[in-house]
C-alpha cells in the first residue's frame, strides 16, 4: 500500500474511531459503576484508541519513517494519547466527565486532521533523520496530552472551589497528571537537548521554539513549586496549573506564526 492510498483510507478509521467513542460515551454516561455496561462502554472506547493506532502503525509502514513530521501527523499521535490518558485515568478516579473530554477532543483532533488533510511523503530532513527523533516527539506529545489533562482537571477544580465543593481527589488527580506529565516534560527537553547536540552541534540555542519550551516546562514547574511550598493553598496553584495549558499552545501551535520563528530549524513541523 503507497502512502497515497494509506491517507485515502485515514477517513475510515478516523470516523470509525469517532463512531466508537461516540457510543462509549453515550453508555458510559447511562451506566452505573462497576456495571456490565460501564465495562461494555469501556472495551468500546478501547477499540476507538486501537483503531487510531492501527492507522498509526500503518501510516508508519507505508511512509517507511515515524509518521512524526508535521502537525498533522502529531494531532494523530495526540488524539491517540489523550483518549487513552482519558481511559487510563477512568479506570484510576472513575469520573465520568474526565473520559468525556478526553474522547471529545481526541475527536476533535481527528476532525481538524480530516479538514486539513496533511500531503504526506516519505522524505525526512537531515536533521530528522537521528535516533532522537522518535523518543522526543513522541515523548512530548505523550507529556502534551498529560498535561492538557491536568489543566482540564484544574478548570474543574476552580470551578468546584468557586461553589464551595471541591475535592481533595481533583486536588490528587490534578498532582499526578501534572507530575508525571512534567516528567515525561523533562525527558523531552533532554532527549531534544542531544538531539540538537548531534544535528547542529549545540544543546541550546535559545531558537523560539526551544524557549517556547522552556516557558512551558517553566510554568508547569511552577505549579509544583507552589503545591511543595504552600500545601494548604488551592487557588493561586489551580489557576497557575491552568493557565501553563496557555503556554503549552503557543509552544505547540502558536510558535510557527511569530516572525522570530520564520528561520527556526524547527519550522519543519508546519
Amino acid at each position: 500500500m503507497t502512502h497515497f492510498d494509506t491517507w485515502v483510507t485515514f477517513p475510515y478509521f478516523s470516523v470509525g474511531a469517532i463512531i466508537l467513542w461516540c457510543i462509549a460515551g453515550f453508555l458510559l454516561f447511562k451506566s452505573e459503576k462497576k456495571s456490565s455496561k460501564e465495562t461494555t462502554a469501556l472495551l468500546v472506547a478501547l477499540g476507538g484508541v486501537i483503531t487510531i493506532g492501527a492507522f498509526i502503525t500503518i501510516l508508519w509502514i507505508s511512509l517507511e519513517r515515524p509518521p512524526l513530521r508535521t502537525l498533522g501527523e502529531t494531532r494523530l499521535w495526540y488524539g491517540f494519547f489523550l483518549s487513552a490518558v482519558g481511559l487510563i485515568a477512568y479506570l484510576r478516579w472513575r469520573y465520568k466527565w474526565f473520559v468525556g473530554y478526553s474522547l471529545a477532543m481526541a475527536s476533535l483532533f481527528l476532525l481538524i486532521t480530516l479538514s486539513n488533510p496533511d500531503t504526506y511523503n516519505k522524505a525526512l530532513m537531515p536533521a530528522l533523520q537521528s535516533p532522537w527523533f522518535v523518543p522526543h516527539v513522541v515523548v512530548y506529545i505523550f507529556a502534551y496530552a498529560l498535561l492538557a489533562a491536568s489543566s482540564l482537571v484544574a478548570f474543574h477544580g476552580l470551578y468546584q472551589h468557586s461553589k464551595n465543593q471541591l475535592v481533595q481527589e481533583t486536588l490528587d488527580m490534578a498532582n499526578n497528571l501534572a507530575y508525571i506529565g512534567l516528567g515525561f516534560l523533562t525527558f523531552g527537553l533532554l532527549f531534544g537537548a542531544l538531539w540538537a547536540k548531534e544535528a547542529w552541534g549545540h544543546y541550546w540555542t535559545w531558537d523560539p521554539k526551544e524557549t517556547w519550551a522552556f516557558l512551558t516546562w517553566l510554568s508547569y514547574l511552577t505549579y509544583v513549586h507552589l503545591r511543595y511550598r504552600h500545601p494548604d493553598a488551592v487557588k493561586k496553584p489551580l489557576w497557575a496549573l491552568a493557565l501553563s495549558f496557555g503556554i503549552l499552545l503557543i509552544c505547540w501551535f502558536g510558535v510557527n506564526y511569530l516572525p522570530s520563528a520564520q528561520q527556526s530549524v524547527h519550522t519543519y513541523t508546519q
